[in-house]
C-alpha cells in the first residue's frame, strides 16, 4: 500500500504593518530596486518610516519587504492625505498590492477625519495614473487631476510637470464596504 507523502505547499504570508526606524534601510532599497521612482536618502526613508509610521505602509511577503507607501496627513488640512510615494516589489507586481496598500493607509485611525487622498504623477507614469484610477473606482470615490509642480517653473526645466491627483473619499461608503 503506497501512502502520498507529498507536502502541502505553503501559501507566502503577507503581511501590511506600520513600519519603525529600523526599516529605513530595507525601504530604501525597495524604492532603489523600483525604477522610476526617485530616489530619497536613506535618511529621509528612515525618518519616514519612524515619524511617519502612522501613515506609512509597509508590506513583507514572508518576512521581505515587497511594498512601500510613505504618506502624511497635511499639516494645514487634516481632511487630506499625501501619499508621497508607492513602490512594489517586482516580485509582488499584479496582486493588487499597491491599492491594498492604500486601502490600509485609509482605514488607520491617523485618517480617520480624511476625505481626500492626494499626490502628484507625471503625465508618462502609468502605472502611478493606473493605480490611482483603479484605486478611486473601487472606492467610489472621484478622481481629478491638475498641473501643479511645473517643469519649469518648480523643476528648473530638469523634471517633468507633476500632476496633483485628488480622490474625494466617501467615508461612509468605504466603511459600509469593509
Amino acid at each position: 500500500m503506497q501512502t502520498n507523502s507529498a507536502t502541502p505547499i505553503k501559501a507566502p504570508k503577507l503581511t501590511l504593518r506600520k513600519p519603525d526606524g529600523t526599516d529605513g534601510a530595507a525601504v530604501w532599497e525597495l524604492v532603489r530596486a523600483c525604477k522610476p521612482l526617485d530616489e530619497n536618502s536613506m535618511y529621509c526613508n528612515l525618518i519616514q518610516a519612524d515619524h511617519f509610521r502612522d501613515t506609512c505602509v509597509l508590506a513583507e511577503l514572508d518576512g521581505e519587504v515587497v511594498g512601500w507607501v510613505s504618506a502624511y496627513v497635511l499639516p494645514h488640512d487634516p481632511k487630506t492625505v499625501f501619499v508621497w510615494q508607492v513602490a512594489v516589489s517586482e516580485k509582488a507586481r499584479g496582486q493588487g498590492l499597491g491599492g491594498r496598500m492604500l486601502a490600509d493607509l485609509l482605514s488607520r485611525e491617523a485618517c480617520d477625519e480624511v476625505e481626500r487622498l492626494q499626490t502628484t504623477i507625471t503625465r508618462d507614469n502609468d502605472a502611478s495614473w493606473n493605480l490611482f484610477k483603479r484605486f478611486a473606482k473601487r472606492e467610489g470615490a472621484s478622481l481629478d487631476s491638475e498641473a501643479y509642480f511645473t517643469r519649469d517653473a518648480h523643476f528648473d526645466g530638469r523634471h517633468a510637470t507633476e500632476h496633483m491627483v485628488t480622490i474625494t473619499l466617501d467615508k461612509e461608503e468605504m466603511r459600509k464596504a469593509a
